[in-house]
């Protein structure tokens, strides 16, 4: 099963739509249970980190999720969801999140058009499955006002200018997390999307 995480802060229709174009059947789940049980996760997301990360933890969502990344299983995070894998989250306030990926998610500098919304570029970080067919320094769309800055640069895998460089592709063993929109991003975000799916049950294949 193709699980993909209803915790009420979801763009869950697009995505679901970007998964079925590219040949998988996906299921939308809010059950903790039907994804440590799926075969692949996606955790999209839209909103405020705190918000989801309250929602997250009244379902218990927040557990499985640490447990996908801490087993090392295919788990694709979406803007939001990327941003709250991380450990805490400035907006609004200090707010503490799953902390499997150590670092903090800051506000786009001021001064700029905030939020950041539109194409933008995604310079790769050297070659990854995750890329195939894809262009290096490819459009893709953004709609976010803060940004997630890993301790590790390791796994930064793709970054984008807008003010700061800025993580905006992470990859973390199967754990793949975008600060951009695949579902919004044409025909590159569905390669993207078509890219993950094939790595992920290839590897458990």
């Amino acid at each position: 099963m193709i699980a993909i995480v209803d915790y009420g802060a979801g763009n869950l229709r697009s995505v679901a739509n970007a998964v079925a174009k590219v040949g998988y059947r996906p299921t939308v789940t809010s059950d903790p249970r039907e994804v440590l049980d799926a075969r692949v996760v996606i955790f999209p997301g839209v909103g405020a980190g705190g918000d989801a990360m309250l929602n997250l933890r009244r379902s218990g969502m927040d557990e499985a999720l640490r447990q996908l990344v801490y087993e090392d299983r295919p788990l694709f995070a979406v803007c939001v969801g990327m941003q709250v894998l991380f450990s805490g989250t400035e907006e609004g306030g200090w707010h503490g999140c799953l902390d499997v990926v150590p670092g903090v998610v800051r506000k786009l500098s001021v001064g700029l058009k905030v939020p950041h919304m539109g194409w933008n570029q995604v310079k790769q970080k050297g070659t990854h499955p995750l890329f195939e067919g894809i262009p290096d320094e490819a459009d893709f769309y953004f709609v976010h006002s803060y940004y997630a800055a890993p301790d590790d640069m390791s796994v930064v895998a793709g970054t984008t200018e807008y003010g700061v460089t800025m993580c905006s592709v992470l990859i973390k063993g199967n754990l793949v997390a975008t600060q951009f929109h695949p579902e919004k991003s044409g025909e590159q975000g569905l390669r993207m999307y078509a890219n993950f799916l094939r790595m992920a049950i290839e590897r458990r294949d």
